[in-house]
């Protein structure tokens, strides 16, 4: 079935990105940390990217966006988040993201493609726009000298290109195509990389994505797994609704399955969670993926599972107040219409973000005081940017009192009980994010408590209820031997 080494103890392929020039010092207490990354090195070299002014990547807020995570009980915080205003050094863009990792190293996975999907999205960008110059120019010289010498030139790639691309001009702004195309070569380029990645085994983790790219009124959403973006909009009434932005990529959907069973992949539920479709290896009751697109999961991708985003247009009116991004979470307890409402009815719009968290915890605690919290991270972007933030339903806030108080009887009767499923290791607490610029500061947040392999005894091949649900068995040391 593959390779289940972490190439943590191994030396960086030559000429990748985490390769040093002098090479990098082994670590002595590696057999105790096996699995962690070098810390050290990774932030000496990603510290450039934590000084970036408007990126915030951990809980705080600006002026447009509010931004939460919240570990939860079931070991390391796997979610990450990212807010980029003023992205690709333009005043009028902003890149917004969460990303909710699953097995083993799925903390490492989410941080990775936090940290460089962004890069690779403006980069192909800023090629693309240069593209659509050219073939701009190609198609008014082949519209002005058909019967030119230059027209045999054209080939016809290029002239189909053209046409398609005219086609498409009609039904969606001209940022729309050019987007689209960056989106699909960085989310590819993105999951090429991971699967040679010489300090994160991706074989057995993986992670969601659910991104957007704001520029003026034109929004653009690229997304994979079952992260989910829903937008808080007013109808003419003035009465705010929501409007589920992207669809939850899983194996349950008619054409996710169908193209995972051609390629030999099997999908079906268990017969105690039969509302949960997983995907599964044809010959191995493994790994039990409750989602169809995900970066990572190498041991699936030849069997159906893609990282191709789903991607998505809409031009933002004037009644349209907020976006939430978020993980399943939070979708696990809260409706769309909750979540909205929540938003909506916060105290300020700086704390949205952490208010939703804290009413889905809240909500978990109601609705499943039996099992453990699921980790949550919340990503808040107002519209309405000279509008301030007020409740739009009076009846929220007793519903949030009746919640409040199923959790303090809840609390009473030990919520702590047995689970269904857990995940094992330990990750920072989310702490308010430090001061613009203080790189130091953010390094050590996301380094605290990286030692994971105290806890791997809990991976007895099983993982997070909603995610992933079997795991070939974890055995510190073989590192040669194939998962079993």
């Amino acid at each position: 079935m593959g390779s289940c080494l972490s190439a943590e103890s191994r030396s960086p392929l030559p000429g990748s990105p985490l390769s040093p020039a002098v090479g990098v010092r082994k670590r002595k207490s590696s057999k105790k940390r096996f699995g962690s990354r070098n810390s050290s090195f990774e932030y000496r070299r990603d510290e450039p990217l934590h000084r970036i002014p408007g990126r915030m990547f951990l809980n705080g807020s600006s002026e447009v966006a509010s931004m939460f995570t919240q570990q939860g009980k079931k070991g390391t915080n796997q979610d990450a988040m990212i807010v980029w205003e003023n992205f690709g050094s333009r005043t009028d863009t902003i890149f917004c993201g969460v990303f909710d990792g699953h097995g083993p190293y799925g903390h490492m996975v989410a941080k990775r493609v936090r940290d460089s999907l962004p890069l690779k999205l403006s980069a192909h960008w800023e090629v693309n726009i240069t593209s659509e110059d050219v073939l701009k120019e190609i198609s008014l010289t082949t519209a002005g000298s058909m019967n030119s010498e230059d027209t045999p030139f054209i080939s016809v790639d290029e002239e189909s290109r053209v046409s398609i691309d005219l086609e498409e001009a009609d039904k969606h702004p001209e940022i729309f195509q050019t987007l689209k195309e960056s989106f699909l070569k960085a989310f590819r380029v993105m999951d090429r990389e991971l699967r040679v990645h010489p300090s994160i085994n991706c074989f057995c983790s993986g992670t969601t994505a659910v991104t957007l790219v704001k520029q003026g009124r034109d929004l653009i959403i690229g997304n994979v797994g079952d992260s989910r973006a829903v937008l808080g909009t007013r109808e003419n009434d003035d009465s705010l609704i929501a409007v589920q932005l992207t669809v939850d990529l899983k194996p349950n959907l008619p054409a996710e399955a169908e193209r995972i069973r051609k390629c030999k992949g099997r999908v079906f539920a268990l017969q105690d969670e039969p509302e949960v479709s997983r995907v599964w290896l044809p010959n191995n009751d493994s790994p039990g993926l409750a989602m169809a697109r995900a970066f990572g999961d190498f041991c699936l991708k030849d069997y159906g599972l893609i990282s191709v985003p789903d991607i998505s247009y809409r031009r933002i009116t004037e009644k349209d107040v907020f976006i939430v991004l978020a993980t399943d979470g939070i979708w696990d307890v809260l409706s769309n219409k909750e979540v909205v409402d929540i938003v909506a009815s916060a105290p300020a719009r700086a704390s949205a973000a952490r208010y939703l968290v804290e009413s889905a915890v809240r909500a978990w605690r109601c609705k499943y005081p039996t099992s453990k919290i699921d980790d949550c991270a919340v990503v808040c972007l107002f519209l309405d940017t000279n509008t301030a933030c007020t409740a739009s339903n009076s009846k929220l806030n007793d519903q949030l009192t009746s919640v409040d108080q199923v959790e303090s009887c809840s609390e009473k009767e030990d919520p702590s009980g047995p689970a269904s499923l857990d995940r094992s290791g330990t990750v920072r607490n989310g702490n308010e994010i430090p001061q613009e610029g203080s790189s130091e500061d953010a390094s050590r947040e996301e380094e605290m408590h990286t030692d994971v392999g105290k806890d791997w005894s809990a991976l007895e091949g099983v993982s997070r209820v909603n995610t992933l649900l079997n795991l070939p068995r974890f055995v510190p040391g073989k590192e040669d031997k194939a998962w079993k």
